[in-house]
């Protein structure tokens, strides 16, 4: 049985750790939204030109591992650009950029997902087409989008555990560390799993709260 001090002794680096794990999360998707608006963007801009960068970024990012693309980023691009990145950097540029690829395909599916009769009852209303995407399309798609993020945001919170794989202290690193000092994988890793758990809960219900938020009744907003 694990006694008390011995508790609070391997505790303490595991919440560092979990500290750690919840910055690279939340700059993660802080590049993710505006990556997936961005690449939307461009995709429903209807100028020529703007859609491939788009589907290119997208695509590389969904078919490649996220462990490759965060091992190039930290060991082969400095090899041939003049960044070098940080290990903290490239974990958040990373998860980031590939959570705006997934993001961008959720995002096209709500947007697509309003009927096409809303929209011509903004053109019937002489609706300017930005009036038509903020007024008509946006709060019906928002609901939509919100449940799907939600879960994607947490697979991010969960992928952050790649970012020990670049020597970054998060809780994955820490829970390894002290499982090799103190040989007590069962404790360890079940206080490590207790945390990620409570930490996934915590972004779960905020999103809860926004899907509460952005819950418009369907139609034309005055």
């Amino acid at each position: 049985m694990v006694q008390v001090p011995a508790m609070i002794a391997f505790i303490q680096p595991l919440l560092h750790g979990a500290a750690v794990t919840a910055l690279i999360t939340l700059g993660a998707i802080a590049i993710a939204i505006p990556a997936m608006a961005i690449a939307d963007a461009c995709r429903f801009s209807g100028i020529e030109g703007l859609d491939w960068p788009a589907r290119v970024y997208i695509e590389i990012f969904r078919g490649t591992s996220a462990l490759i693309q965060l091992f190039w980023v930290f060991y082969a691009l400095p090899l041939i650009t003049p960044l070098h990145p940080s290990p903290m950097v490239s974990a958040i540029v990373v998860l980031g950029l590939n959570g705006g690829a997934y993001g961008a395909e959720i995002v096209r599916g709500a947007l697509l997902a309003v009927s096409r009769q809303q929209k011509d009852a903004a053109i019937a209303l002489n609706f300017s087409r930005w009036q038509t995407f903020y007024r008509i399309v946006l709060p019906q798609a928002v609901p939509l989008m919100l449940p799907p993020l939600a879960n994607l945001f947490i697979d991010m919170l969960k992928n952050s555990a790649l970012a020990g794989l670049v020597q970054v202290s998060d809780l994955t690193f820490q829970a390894q560390l002290l499982q090799d000092s103190t040989l007590r994988s069962g404790a360890v890793y079940g206080a490590a799993l207790v945390i990620y758990f409570a930490m996934a809960m915590v972004l779960a219900l905020l999103m809860r709260l926004l899907e509460k938020l952005f819950r418009f009744p369907v139609g034309v907003r005055a």
